[in-house]
């Protein structure tokens, strides 16, 4: 991200915290829409999710350098998933049938451009420790009503390893891809 000026950084921008705010609500609406009809669960999901992908690409925000080759943060990401996976057991099952890999997949998604793209965005005016440490916290405690308290050691580890590849990437896309990664394996599984 460009350097802000101290001005800049002391000032929070509130337009920005707003589509933030408005994608984490969509996310808390998880828990009620996984106790509708099958009929309907999976369209409704697919809707929160992509209403949160391009409300999240909506957001401006600056670009940001590599500090890392994107291949290097990728291949530490993929190797933590892998140690998450192995320490965490088996994944909660989820009633989605045979829409649960692309719902997995367009879910991370989705929770990158919010998390690692927009409230990255919104933070990093405070410094990159805040925005990766925030983004990692919203990220978790946003998965304790579908998951439960006891998730969310492995929520906190994940979204702190995804906004560490947000920062030494420079860019959303890296976590997304090691998301989504994680996502299809808990998938496969189930």
């Amino acid at each position: 991200m460009n350097e802000a000026s101290p001005r800049t950084r002391a000032r929070p921008d509130v337009t920005l915290a707003l589509p933030v705010m408005a994608g984490i609500g969509m996310l808390l609406l998880r828990l009620r829409i996984m106790h509708t009809p099958d009929a309907i669960r999976v369209t409704l999901l697919a809707a929160v999710f992509a209403a949160i992908l391009v409300s999240s690409l909506a957001v401006p925000v600056t670009r940001d350098v590599a500090r890392l080759h994107p291949t290097v943060v990728v291949v530490v990401g993929l190797v933590g998933i892998g140690v998450a996976a192995l320490a965490a057991g088996r994944p909660v099952a989820a009633p989605l049938g045979a829409a649960a890999l692309p719902l997995a997949i367009l879910a991370a998604v989705a929770e990158e451009a919010l998390f690692r793209r927009a409230a990255y965005g919104w933070l990093a005016r405070s410094g990159p420790a805040v925005a990766v440490v925030g983004s990692a916290v919203l990220f978790a405690v946003v998965h304790v009503p579908l998951y439960g308290v006891a998730a969310l050691p492995v929520d906190l580890g994940a979204g702190l390893l995804l906004s560490w590849q947000r920062w030494a990437s420079g860019t959303w896309t890296v976590p997304a891809a090691t998301h989504a990664a994680a996502n299809v394996l808990a998938v496969m599984l189930r």
